[in-house]
């Protein structure tokens, strides 16, 4: 037989427990408070201090993103003229800072600089010429960065710009180039990454004839036929390529694992009237070729794979240069096989 309490001693043992039962609320207001404090304590620490090399497993994304939706998330001016790269992006360029020593060692007296084609001055208000630093090779989706960091050693007399949409990946980029820059004194000062979309803010950041190479590697290549307008390489994006790249200069490079892909690279551009399909010859002779083969992370992983890799090289021809059979007349236009046209035999 279980022995029993008085009822005073009962009610006395109902309190304590009561309040023993209103203990654990309170307790776990407190700790919710602490792993709150705790949360935001991590959220304000940085994944990647700024000039440590960034792990590349905290800033990997979709591969897939959709160029063509509206998105107002990106920075970019109303003209390129109005964009001083040298801010952000080149601090210590190796150009600039000759740029610098010349103007210190000019008697202290600093001309005035033509004025560009939007009427701006381009002399800086520090009183270097800030604005004649911009990049002239673009890795248009630049992906983790490993063509961009290459070609700043393979190109030391260029500028070199990545370009990504994705803005984990950019982040990666920027922290790797930084940790770069400290680790190597006076390195990769030529390099820099920008977050942005290059299908709609091209004409934005780049003026007329500003560009000696473009590299597209392994870019998405958007299997469905409805999502071929999202291609990077495309009739219409062409023409703004060979409006920014240099003419007899500018070339345009290609590469991918997917065959049919590169189909459409190359009868897009061998179609295009401004611009000439290298000969392997001339490809081989062309350091960037090399590198755009084996520098990229896509391109490691395929060769990992030990799949195909496609590409190819395009030239921007000079203006007085466009080839004949690819000018549009009155009596190419209905040519059989040019611009869709196709005869049709009816029985």
């Amino acid at each position: 037989q279980l022995p029993t309490m008085s009822s005073t001693a009962a009610a006395a043992a109902s309190a304590t427990a009561g309040s023993k039962r209103q203990r654990p609320d309170v307790d776990e207001k407190a700790d919710g408070a602490d792993s709150q404090t705790s949360a935001a304590a991590a959220a304000a620490v940085p994944l990647t201090e700024e000039g440590e090399m960034p792990q590349k497993k905290f800033y990997r994304s979709r591969a897939h993103v959709n160029p063509l939706s509206h998105n107002d998330a990106y920075d970019y001016p109303t003209k390129p003229s109005l964009l001083d790269w040298t801010a952000e992006h080149y601090p210590n360029h190796p150009a600039l800072l000759l740029l610098n020593t010349n103007t210190e060692k000019s008697d202290g007296v600093i001309s005035k600089q033509p004025a560009d084609h939007d009427g701006n001055d381009t002399k800086s208000t520090s009183g270097t010429r800030s604005n004649e630093i911009a990049p002239d090779v673009l890795d248009i989706g630049c992906g983790f960065g490993g063509l961009t960091i290459a070609l700043s050693t393979l190109l030391p007399e260029s500028t070199i710009l990545g370009l990504e949409i994705r803005d984990k990946v950019t982040e990666y980029v920027r922290l790797r180039i930084a940790a770069l820059r400290k680790e190597h004194p006076g390195q990769y000062q030529n390099c820099s990454v920008l977050r942005s979309n290059t299908m709609k803010f091209m004409p934005n950041m780049f003026a007329k004839s500003s560009l000696e190479k473009v590299f597209f590697c392994f870019p998405d290549p958007h299997f469905k036929r409805k999502n071929h307008p999202r291609r990077i390489v495309s009739e219409r994006l062409l023409s703004e390529y060979a409006y920014f790249l240099k003419p007899s200069v500018g070339r345009l490079y290609c590469i991918t694992d997917v065959e049919e892909l590169h189909q459409w690279h190359v009868t897009k551009c061998r179609s295009h009237p401004l611009f000439r399909e290298l000969s392997d010859v001339e490809m081989e002779a062309d350091p960037c070729v090399a590198a755009m083969r084996v520098e990229t992370e896509e391109g490691k992983k395929v060769e990992r794979a030990g799949a195909a890799k496609y590409y190819a090289v395009y030239q921007r021809l000079a203006d007085g240069d466009v080839l004949n059979e690819k000018r549009v007349t009155a009596e190419t236009f209905w040519t059989e096989g040019e611009f869709g046209v196709k005869t049709i035999v009816q029985g």
